[in-house]
């Protein structure tokens, strides 16, 4: 199960965050340019590890567990290192937080439904939440001068994935919703 080649992907988005942090906190344009490919791996394993678990008859329920973990740690920490280091444009401090609300509030209703046998699978435009916002965070990244590095040091990487991330915040509020509305479905009276 550990072994199995989509939960080594998903175990490996894990594994990145540490380094990711580490080089958005040295900076520079090497440091900017790192944090970014590496970001960016892990957000193709992010994509790799379900279709190849599927693919390969590799599901299984450690793995249909640590995925959205993976996903939320390695957001999580990516939106919390940009934060801290002054890597948001403007008023992006916003959407980060939107954000990270709608993930811990979509945990602790996963949390209470699992606790009564209820499932709340993910939605396809909570997929597309997910890769806006990868996408967002990757330019967030290599908005520094790390852009240099690779020959887009002209486009706007900063203003690119703000409005991204903004984005990804409207698409979290109605995923949000979505997904409180269904919950709710199930919360039932409290046992005497």
């Amino acid at each position: 199960m550990l072994t199995d080649l989509p939960n080594i992907l998903t175990l490996s988005r894990i594994a990145v965050i540490p380094l990711i942090v580490l080089l958005v906190a040295l900076g520079g344009a090497w440091g900017d340019f790192l944090a970014a490919l590496l970001f960016t791996a892990a957000g193709i394993t992010d994509y790799l590890d379900g279709r190849l678990a599927r693919e390969m008859a590799q599901l299984s329920d450690f793995g249909r567990m640590l995925d959205p973990i993976a996903d939320k740690l390695l957001i999580g920490a990516t939106l919390m290192a940009l934060v801290g280091f002054g890597h948001l444009p403007g008023l992006g401090i916003y959407p980060a937080i939107v954000i990270m609300l709608r993930e811990i509030l979509v945990s602790g209703l996963r949390e209470y439904l699992a606790e009564i046998r209820v499932g709340l699978p993910v939605t396809k435009l909570a997929k597309w939440k997910t890769g806006v916002q990868m996408v967002a965070l990757g330019l967030l990244l290599l908005s520094g001068p790390g852009a240099a590095l690779i020959g887009l040091g002209g486009l706007p990487m900063g203003w690119i994935g703000g409005t991204l991330l903004w984005m990804a915040a409207v698409l979290t509020l109605i995923t949000g919703w979505d997904y409180l509305n269904a919950g709710l479905r199930h919360v039932t009276k409290p046992a005497a």
